[in-house]
């Protein structure tokens, strides 16, 4: 049992809602393996500039930055490193001393499962605008990879198109796509709405590589489809585990041992009746 005291190093993440993390999980248990003294907490503010304040007034060491927050905290910060600024989005903050620092773990975390690949010309189709698609971006952009990006809101799809040189798709028109990568960076297909494919299961051939960025349930529809489908898949709690990972690395110093975050994540109670 962890005894929390006036030493005792806190971290936490904000988002709204945030009842759903897992982060809690991955970076207490992650504490507890190097003995460290320090907690990790979730919080669901309203007002994120009065969340930094509160990080600054209690010493808040570090902070993950999850939906909606990731593009709103950024006018709170003291500074951003160039990638969180190029993706123009944060998802990790380290407070040195009372100065605000903001990175964005996420777009190393998804090239991360794809290292064995060579994305140079390979066709990388991203469902999805937000700050998890804009990130995603970034990685594969950087690896030299062709993008293709569809979304639901043609106006913000053709603005990140527009970003990277990629080509924009609507909706209706992927399904004749044939990509080498399908990642998927919306919340479709999350937990409740467990029912819904985020790709027209026409793309999904088995030539194709398949990732969810969604983890709750593990095994999402896109991911069943894609694998009944003899595609490659990453589910989305590798892309999760990396980018807490790397989060974990920039509070600390010290690179954790992600089976161990995987499998606290795995074996919660919450997790096995999904």
């Amino acid at each position: 049992m962890t005894v929390i005291t006036a030493d005792t190093r806190l971290f936490c993440v904000l988002g709204n809602p945030v009842s759903h993390s897992r982060s809690p999980l991955v970076h207490n248990q992650a504490f507890a393996d190097h003995h460290m003294d320090a907690v990790y907490l979730a919080f669901a503010p309203t007002d994120i500039g009065q969340a930094m304040d509160a990080v600054r007034q209690f010493n808040i060491q570090g902070v993950s930055v999850t939906l909606p927050f990731k593009q709103k905290v950024i006018p709170f910060l003291d500074q951003i490193d160039d990638p969180a600024s190029a993706i123009g989005a944060v998802n990790t903050i380290v407070n040195r001393n009372g100065v605000l620092y903001g990175y964005n773990t996420d777009s190393r975390a998804a090239i991360a499962p794809l290292k064995d690949i060579n994305l140079f010309g390979k066709t990388v189709l991203i469902i999805g605008a937000g700050g998890a698609a804009r990130a995603v971006a970034y990685g594969i952009h950087e690896h030299k990879g062709h993008l293709m990006i569809t979304n639901r809101s043609q106006d913000k799809g053709r603005g990140l198109a527009a970003r990277y040189d990629a080509d924009f798709f609507s909706m209706d028109d992927i399904r004749h796509l044939r990509p080498d990568i399908i990642i998927n960076t919306t919340s479709m297909g999350m937990a409740p709405r467990t029912n819904v494919l985020s790709c027209p299961a026409d793309c999904l051939t088995s030539e194709a590589l398949v990732m969810d960025v969604v983890y709750t349930p593990l095994e999402t529809r896109l991911i069943s489809v894609a694998r009944e489908n003899g595609c490659r898949v990453v589910d989305g709690l590798t892309m999760f585990i990396a980018q807490a990972a790397a989060q974990f690395e920039l509070w600390t110093g010290i690179l954790p041992d992600t089976r161990k975050m995987r499998d606290a994540v795995l074996n919660h109670s919450d997790f096995q009746t999904q």
